[in-house]
């Protein structure tokens, strides 16, 4: 390191993930979600290319600040892996804030215009802009380490793969959080970082249950979830009950806002274990994180049902 070498008794590697834009004509037009946080001006029309948390929240970001925005996605609906009434609602939601959606749409070539830039799409169309941003993924940055070179295993994304106590194939090397590929959430990694100190330095385990993980997507409206989506319920459950609620928040019947909210409960019928809760409303992450605390401890739905709300609020719904 910048000629020096350093030796210690154990190295860990904490280095996260970094966008990926891939390789077509005309890619290096394009902006990431690194360099969004550098612009010198508010561009015009802006385009997001991508169906990933990232994605989506910054169609809602430049849509707020007043950009003419489009987002583009290849698949048929973003937010793959989130609960499919989620993802249909927040379509909708955006769709009514301004957000031009346009799914099973690529890019095939970026050109740069008098006025700007021109997308050539899949479909034979073309969309002029003053910014494409892509939002297509991150990968394990790993690259440009080593780490290879000291026999450390990496998976064919570039992850490096660990076992339950976050050692890799070399026993003195360690690795936490969006390196290793598995769930990209900050709180995640945070909670690797802390499993592995006690583990090394206090002799004492403490491992990350990854089950009923709680995230949020920061679009607008919100979107936050907290364990299994219906279709990953039915398939582990069987018999799965859903109580699901769309209505105008009462704040929205002075407002005048067309904004609607979505909650959602997923319940196991044999045991009336609540197994999953997503929602799509202002404030969206808070409510979660308090539900998440509550399924992790396995309330049932009569439990539920026999906790007063608190009124005026949305989350009183649930």
């Amino acid at each position: 390191v910048g000629g020096r070498d350093i030796s210690a008794e154990r190295i860990l590697v904490a280095t996260g993930g970094w966008p990926f834009v891939p390789d077509f004509p005309g890619s290096e037009l394009a902006i990431n979600s690194n360099d969004a946080f550098f612009l010198e001006r508010l561009p015009k029309r802006a385009v997001v290319v991508g169906g990933g948390y990232i994605a989506v929240e910054f169609a809602g970001i430049f849509n707020g600040l007043g950009c003419d925005t489009t987002q583009l996605y290849r698949g048929p609906l973003f937010l793959r892996g989130f609960d499919d009434d989620a993802r249909v609602f927040l379509a909708d939601e955006m769709k009514k804030k301004g957000v031009k959606l346009c799914f099973d749409t690529d890019v095939t070539r970026i050109t740069r215009e008098a006025d700007g830039l021109r997308l050539a799409l899949n479909d034979g169309s073309t969309l002029d802009c003053d910014l494409v941003m892509y939002a297509t993924g991150r990968k394990p940055n790993s690259a440009n380490l080593g780490l290879e070179a000291c026999g450390v295993a990496l998976d064919a994304n570039g992850a490096v793969k660990v076992n339950g106590n976050y050692q890799t194939s070399v026993p003195s090397i360690y690795a936490i959080g969006d390196v290793t590929d598995r769930i990209n959430l900050t709180p995640v990694a945070l909670a690797e970082g802390m499993a592995l100190a006690w583990h090394l330095y206090r002799d004492r385990e403490r491992p990350v249950d990854y089950e009923f993980v709680p995230s949020a997507v920061f679009s607008h409206p919100n979107l936050a979830t907290v364990g299994y989506t219906e279709a990953q319920a039915r398939e582990k459950f069987g018999a799965v009950t859903i109580f699901k609620s769309t209505f105008t928040p009462l704040k929205h019947t002075l407002s005048g806002s067309k904004e609607k909210t979505l909650m959602k409960l997923v319940v196991d019928s044999a045991s009336d274990r609540v197994v999953g809760a997503h929602m799509i409303g202002p404030d969206a992450g808070e409510s979660i994180q308090g539900l998440a605390v509550a399924i992790k401890a396995g309330a049932t739905k009569a439990m539920f049902d026999r906790t007063i709300g608190i009124h005026p609020t949305s989350a009183e719904e649930f």
